[in-house]
C-alpha cells in the first residue's frame, strides 16, 4: 500500500478536532466563549477560534453579538438518557412551573423525560417511584411533599441503582436541590419587621405563622427564620402574640383557617408569615372578606406569578 494510501484511509485530524469543538456544546441552548471551548476540548486557543469561524460560516454554529458561539446540530446518541421525574402537584403554580421547565430543558438537550404527578399524596409519590423503576429510569428527580414518605420513596429508587435529585423536601442519600430555609425566613421576617416599623411605628398585635407540617422540619425553617427576622427589627416582640395555623400547603384551606383566627382574634394589626406563598395569598384573601386588610401584612415566599400580581 502506498504512503498516500495510507493517509486517505486515517482520520483528517482537522476534521476530528471540528468535532470535537461541536461535541463541547451540550445542547442546542448552551451559549460558550471561545475560551470556554479551549477548556472542553483542550485544543490552542487560536485554534480554536479557527474552527469556531469556519462551522459559523458553513452553518454549524451560530454567533451572537457578544462573540458567543452556540450548536446549530444536534448529535444522535446511541441508547437516549432517561430522566424520572414525579412533580409535587401540577395544581400549584410553582410546581407547574417547574415541570414546564424540565420538559423544556430536556427537549432542547435530547432527553428523554418520564414526568409524574405526585398529587400531593404520599402513597402517588410512592407508586411514581415504583413506576420510575419499571421504566429504568436513569436518574430520578423527586418533588414530593411527605417527610414521612422520603425513606421509601429514596429506598425504592436506590435499591434499584437509580440515583435520586430531591426538591425542596430532602431524601435520605439523595442529593438535595433547594433554598437555604433559614435564610429565606430571615430575609421575609426583616423585612415585614421593616414594614411595621414605618407603616405601624412598630406596634404589631399578632405574628401569625402558617405551617405545613407535613414537609418536615427543613422547610419549616423559613418560619423559624421568619420570626427571628422579625425580632431583629422588633426584639421586644412576645411570644405569648405568636399565633401558629396549619395551612396544609393550599390557598383554600389557608383562607379556611385564618377565617377561624379573624372570628377569635378580630381586628388586629397582624403579620402574616406564610410557608409558601399560595398560603400567603390564602391568608390575606381571608384578611380582605372580612373588610380588614388594612390591619395585615403578608410577605411571599416563592414569587409565583399570581403573587407578584398582588405586590404590584
Amino acid at each position: 500500500m502506498s504512503h498516500n494510501a495510507r493517509q486517505k484511509s486515517g482520520p483528517v485530524q482537522s476534521l476530528v478536532r471540528a468535532c470535537g469543538v461541536l461535541k463541547a456544546f451540550r445542547g442546542e441552548n448552551e451559549s460558550l466563549r471561545v475560551q470556554d471551548i479551549v477548556e472542553r476540548t483542550g485544543l490552542h486557543k487560536a485554534t480554536v477560534s479557527r474552527l469556531a469561524a469556519t462551522l459559523h460560516a458553513t452553518g454549524f454554529l451560530r454567533r451572537s453579538s457578544t462573540g458567543r458561539y452556540s450548536s446549530a446540530v444536534r448529535f444522535v446518541e446511541k441508547g437516549k438518557y432517561k430522566i424520572g421525574y414525579a412533580s409535587q402537584t401540577e395544581n400549584l403554580e410553582f410546581s407547574h412551573e417547574v415541570t414546564a421547565s424540565l420538559r423544556r430543558a430536556a427537549e432542547s438537550s435530547g432527553i428523554e423525560l418520564i414526568a409524574l404527578d405526585n398529587r400531593f399524596n404520599a402513597r402517588s409519590a410512592i407508586a411514581n417511584a415504583e413506576r420510575l423503576v419499571k421504566e429504568r429510569v436513569d436518574l430520578a428527580i423527586e418533588f414530593q411533599a411527605f417527610d414521612s414518605v422520603a425513606p421509601v420513596v429514596s429506598a425504592i429508587l436506590q435499591s434499584a441503582g437509580i440515583p435520586v435529585i430531591a426538591v425542596d423536601i430532602p431524601h435520605p442519600g439523595a442529593i438535595y436541590y433547594g433554598v437555604n430555609n433559614y435564610d429565606a425566613g430571615l430575609i421575609a421576617g426583616r423585612t415585614l419587621g421593616q414594614w411595621a416599623r414605618k407603616h405601624w411605628d412598630g406596634d404589631v398585635d399578632r405574628v401569625l405563622m402558617i405551617e405545613f407540617a407535613s414537609v418536615g422540619r427543613l422547610p419549616q425553617l423559613r418560619l423559624t427564620g421568619a420570626l427571628a427576622g422579625i425580632r431583629e427589627i422588633l426584639p421586644q416582640f412576645p411570644d405569648s402574640r405568636v399565633v401558629r395555623v396549619e395551612g396544609h400547603g393550599t390557598f383554600r384551606r389557608t383562607m379556611m383557617q385564618v377565617r377561624r383566627y379573624l372570628r377569635v382574634h378580630g381586628r388586629l394589626r397582624t403579620l402574616v408569615a406564610p410557608i409558601i406563598d399560595e398560603c400567603g395569598l390564602g391568608a390575606l384573601r381571608a384578611f380582605e372578606e372580612g373588610g380588614d386588610a388594612e390591619n395585615c401584612a403578608v410577605v411571599g415566599q416563592g414569587a409565583i406569578a399570581q403573587a407578584r400580581s398582588e405586590m404590584r
